[in-house]
């Protein structure tokens, strides 16, 4: 049996067992209410089925029957919670391109990656998060991005940033960031041994990606992105911004030394 075979072969034990996960007393008077979800773990195993899944029609079967409402509603949802006032278009088409989008990810998910409605709601928010910056950059006049980018990371990683009269330095110091980004990505799983630390650590480093395209560099809104793109405490946020200062300074120092040597 091919994995789609299978999914549909245990579908009613999948749908028994989240309806179990539940564990609700019926109520005494009246009918019992119906189960608002519409992301549940029975979509997960549709997803993990998909991925698998060599032959095209049942893939397009399992989609449109387990997987494309649930994406749908997740991004709409998004966009109602957290608005995304410079996104154009109508809700139906920018969830239709939010979907569109997360479909480019499908493949990277696997059971090992921690719930499916976290992971994707986590790539949701990304895509809208820096499509709404980039159409808030069309709209407003901004200010000069290279003095805003000094200043925060003076204010947030190093107090010991110069400046070099014909730019080199900061070319220098924007190659240097960018190589940071590159290889911290490689080290975040070792470095952090929790999925939500995890999150957190690759939406911070995302946002270090793209800094050219956001429009505010103060420390607030930019706890408030964080927060936005991985649905944790601010506590939790700072946790994981301390280790990565402290390895970006760590980083910095070295990098200074070897421009003086």
């Amino acid at each position: 049996m091919s994995p789609v075979d299978i999914f549909y072969h245990n579908l009613d034990t999948y749908e028994d067992e989240f309806e179990k996960s539940f564990n609700v007393d019926k109520p005494k008077r009246g009918r019992p209410k119906k189960r608002k979800v519409y992301f549940t773990t029975v979509t997960e195993k549709a997803i993990v089925a998909y991925n698998s899944e060599s032959c095209k029609r049942k893939k397009d079967r399992i989609f449109k029957e387990h997987i494309n409402y649930p994406l749908f509603k997740l991004s709409e949802n998004i966009i109602n919670t957290f608005k995304f006032p410079y996104m154009d278009g109508t809700i139906d088409e920018i969830q239709h391109e939010v979907v569109c989008f997360i479909l480019q990810k499908l493949n990277k998910y696997s059971e090992d990656k921690g719930r499916a409605f976290s992971y994707f709601s986590i790539i949701a928010k990304n895509y809208l998060i820096q499509n709404n910056t980039k159409k808030y950059k069309e709209r407003m006049i901004k200010t000069s991005l290279d003095n805003v980018d000094q200043t925060y990371l003076e204010e947030n990683f190093t107090d010991t940033f110069e400046i070099d009269p014909d730019n080199t330095f900061d070319k220098q110091r924007e190659s240097f960031i960018d190589n940071f980004i590159s290889e911290y990505e490689n080290l975040v799983e070792q470095k952090f041994d929790n999925q939500r630390d995890v999150n957190i650590a690759y939406s911070v480093l995302e946002l270090f990606k793209s800094r050219i395209d956001i429009e505010t560099y103060n420390k607030k809104a930019l706890y408030i992105m964080i927060r936005e793109m991985t649905d944790t405490k601010t506590e939790y946020i700072t946790r994981v911004v301390t280790v990565i200062k402290s390895d970006f300074n760590d980083y910095y120092e070295e990098f200074l030394c070897n421009l003086d040597s």
